[in-house]
C-alpha cells in the first residue's frame, strides 16, 4: 500500500476513533451526570460526576478574563492542532508509533477545541480516579487519549535514540508510516 494513503488512513482512525469515542461519552455525561450527585464505582477508585471546565488541564487558566481564555485556547490551540495534524500528514520523518501518538494529541486535543466551539469556551468533564484522599482532577476521555499520545511519543523518541535496544523496531533511517 501507498505510504502516504496508509498514513492517511491510519491518521483518520484514530482521529475518528478518538474524537467520536470522547464526544459519545460527554453525551452520556450530559444526558446522565448532569444536575446528578457523584456516582462512586469500584469502591471508590472511580467516579463520575458532572463538571465543565473552561480552563486547560486541571483547570489552568481558568482563571484568565474571558477573552484571554478565548484567544489562548480556542484560536491559539486551533492554529497548533491545525499545524501539528499538517506535519502529521505531509511530515516523511515520522515513523508509525509517532504517527499514532501525534493522531491521538490532536484527536484529543481536536475534541476538546471542538467543546470549547460549540460549549462556549467550556469542555465536558466527568473523570475522577483516587484512592482514598489521594485524587485525579476530574478529566475526559480526549484527556486520556493526550496523555498515551504524549506516553507514546516519549516511547518512540525512545527507541529512536537507541534503535539497537529495540529488535523490530522502526529506527531513524526506516521508512516511515
Amino acid at each position: 500500500m501507498n505510504p502516504r494513503w496508509y498514513r492517511l488512513m491510519l491518521v483518520s482512525l484514530v482521529l475518528a476513533g478518538t474524537v467520536g469515542c470522547d464526544q459519545a461519552t460527554k453525551q452520556l455525561a450530559i444526558s446522565q451526570l448532569r444536575d446528578e450527585p457523584a456516582q462512586s464505582f469500584l469502591g471508590g477508585v472511580l467516579r463520575l460526576v458532572f463538571a465543565e471546565n473552561v480552563g486547560a488541564f486541571l483547570s489552568l487558566g481558568g482563571s484568565f478574563p474571558r477573552p484571554v481564555r478565548f484567544w489562548l485556547f480556542t484560536v491559539v490551540v486551533g492554529l497548533v492542532l491545525l499545524a501539528t495534524l499538517v506535519y502529521l500528514l505531509t511530515s516523511r520523518r515520522v515513523g508509525r508509533l509517532s504517527v499514532v501518538a501525534l493522531a491521538l494529541v490532536v484527536g484529543g486535543g481536536a475534541s476538546n477545541w471542538f467543546d470549547r466551539v460549540v460549549n462556549d469556551g467550556r469542555v465536558v468533564d466527568f473523570i475522577i480516579l483516587g484512592i482514598g484522599p489521594v485524587r485525579t482532577g476530574v478529566f475526559n476521555v480526549a484527556d486520556v487519549a493526550i496523555m498515551v499520545g504524549v506516553g507514546l511519543m516519549l516511547l518512540a523518541a525512545r527507541r529512536e535514540k537507541d534503535p539497537g535496544e529495540h529488535p523490530g523496531t522502526a529506527g531513524p533511517g526506516s521508512s516511515p508510516a
